[in-house]
């Protein structure tokens, strides 16, 4: 997918709503930013939100990040899964249950692909606004693979309650390409 030298840019989700959710936010993009490969290139401001789907748990801390990476989406999703291990992360439970720490490849790029483990876009990120605002926060008005742009489907989930609460530090260029 990506020619040997270069790099792509890619989009990575954020969150957490157990522990010190703040700290496990800046934890993860610290790790990020130490990835062989990945230069950080922007993090959105941090936004609080209601759970979705499982309402009975805390409040959840979301934010994105934009990186420049020569990994292929695969090997980028592996990173982010140890990752989310390194930091305690166990996937028991139900789904959309409450996490130390979640971290999801949303955009590879352009990239459409559904594998078994890995669908880009990210199939859920167009129904959350969690993910839409911070990532317009980033993008503007962004155009997707699909030809839609941020704007129209920021509309459809509006009423989604989500506050920002705050900011990650970052330093760019972090990784090694």
């Amino acid at each position: 997918m990506i020619e040997s030298g270069s790099s792509v840019s890619a989009w990575i989700g954020l969150g957490g709503n157990l522990g010190n959710p703040a700290t496990a936010l800046q934890d993860a993009l610290d790790a990020l930013a130490r990835i062989f490969g990945v230069d950080l290139a922007a993090v959105s401001s941090v936004y609080q939100s209601a759970p979705v789907g499982l309402s009975a748990q805390p409040d959840f801390l979301n934010a994105v990040a934009r990186i420049d990476t020569s990994l292929e989406p695969v090997e980028l999703l592996e990173q982010l899964l140890w990752i989310e291990t390194e930091q305690g992360r166990v996937r028991l439970g139900e789904r959309f249950g409450p996490r130390l720490i979640d971290l999801d490849l949303l955009l590879y790029n352009e990239t459409v692909l559904q594998t078994e483990g890995l669908t880009l876009p990210h199939p859920r990120m167009l129904e959350r606004r969690f993910v839409l605002e911070p990532l317009a926060e980033l993008e503007g008005n962004m155009g997707l693979a699909d030809g839609r742009r941020l704007a129209d489907c920021l509309g459809a989930c509006s009423d989604q309650r989500l506050d920002k609460v705050g900011s990650l530090r970052f330093a760019s260029h972090c990784g090694v390409s």
